[in-house]
């Protein structure tokens, strides 16, 4: 049965390997640590740092021995956790020090110290908010809105291309949620309508988006609702109803709206007559269609070469096999047999022509 594979281009995107997506989840996830918890984090780090170069200038004028510069963030360090590095001295302004540090201590701990480790070392512990954040740094991805079946072999395919994704569904079973985290692609839980859910997946900094689920109306909205968030943002749709794509194609200027019947309608035919055919693409307003058969005895194609069948018939034969060779681009001298596999490219009215005309001929009796 045919099957299509999707290329992109190497420069845009490269399919990364294992070490690299080793680095790139450790920075995101520290990104995350720093977007999540960067004013406490700030806090920690200026009453550390500063505050300890700010004590040693206030001892230094209060007529003690310099203390070294290395030693005063640990100073800083040990009045937090009420450690006394020397005798508590008689200034007012050290001793301030001495009762602000630990309160320093309290609130950085109060605003997220201990989630910090909880998450860094137990991502799973808060996994929706985890990856939703994850989610958050991404850029120039690609998101899955409508993880059924058709949602799954899209991220399936995106991700072995190396591309990210970012999977946005209501709710969705443990055996998908384990192959999504295999695949190292995070999951926003909650209604793709609204824009505040789009907004958790990214959909501002997206490249793409594709919108599987199997309710029309809903596509229709989100792909609104995203169209408006991101004028630029690549859109394809899928739709069941054959009389709203021309609408959202027209209207919303999405890259594509596939319709079930559309995709599945080619397979079932060609099946029938024992051909393969792609789905038909659009360049310029004319529809193309690649299709894979065998030449039928008898027909206008047996007996005839690859040039005339080319010149005449405003086609290219792209592929030949006799049963044991197989030839891409054949020379134009060469003449097709009976049973020969041919993989042929024209305009798709073209297309049904070649298969309505590749009839074996009847044999008539001599008798």
């Amino acid at each position: 049965m045919p099957y299509s594979q999707l290329l992109v281009p190497e420069r845009r995107w490269r399919r990364p390997g294992r070490r690299w997506r080793f680095w790139r989840a450790v920075y995101r996830n520290a990104l995350v640590i720093w977007r999540e918890f960067r004013k406490p984090i700030l806090v920690f780090a200026v009453a550390v740092f500063a505050g300890g170069w700010l004590y040693g200038e206030l001892w230094v004028r209060a007529g003690y021995e310099r203390l070294p510069y290395i030693d005063l963030p640990y100073t800083m360090l040990a009045l937090m956790i009420f450690e006394t590095p020397t005798d508590l001295p008689p200034q007012p302004q050290l001793v301030l020090f001495w009762y602000a540090m630990p309160l320093v201590a309290a609130y950085v701990a109060g605003r997220g110290v201990f989630d910090i480790v909880r998450l860094f070392f137990n991502p799973n512990a808060r996994r929706n908010a985890w990856e939703e954040a994850v989610a958050s740094t991404y850029r120039h991805h690609v998101i899955v809105l409508g993880v059924g079946h058709l949602g799954l072999r899209v991220i399936r395919a995106l991700a072995q291309m190396g591309v990210d994704v970012v999977a946005i569904d209501w709710e969705m079973d443990n055996d998908k949620l384990a192959e999504l985290k295999r695949l190292g692609v995070p999951v926003v839980g909650g209604d793709g309508r609204l824009p505040a859910t789009l907004e958790t997946a990214g959909v501002r900094h997206a490249e793409a988006l594709a919108v599987c689920t199997s309710n029309d109306y809903m596509n229709l909205e989100v792909t609104m609702r995203a169209r408006d968030l991101n004028p630029a943002i690549r859109i394809v749709v899928r739709m069941w109803e054959d009389r709203f794509a021309a609408q959202i194609r027209q209207f919303m200027n999405v890259e594509a709206v596939l319709s079930a019947t559309d995709l599945a309608a080619p397979s079932f035919a060609a099946a029938a007559l024992g051909i393969e055919i792609t789905q038909t693409m659009r360049v310029n307003g004319i529809d193309y269609s690649m299709i894979r058969l065998s030449v039928a005895r008898g027909s206008f194609m047996d007996g005839a070469t690859v040039g005339q069948l080319q010149k005449v018939h405003e086609m290219d034969i792209v592929l030949h096999s006799d049963g044991g060779e197989v030839t891409v681009h054949p020379p134009h001298d060469r003449q097709l047999q009976a049973g020969d596999t041919v993989v042929i490219f024209a305009q798709h009215r073209k297309i049904m022509d070649v298969v309505a005309r590749n009839q074996p001929r009847p044999v008539r009796g001599t008798g």
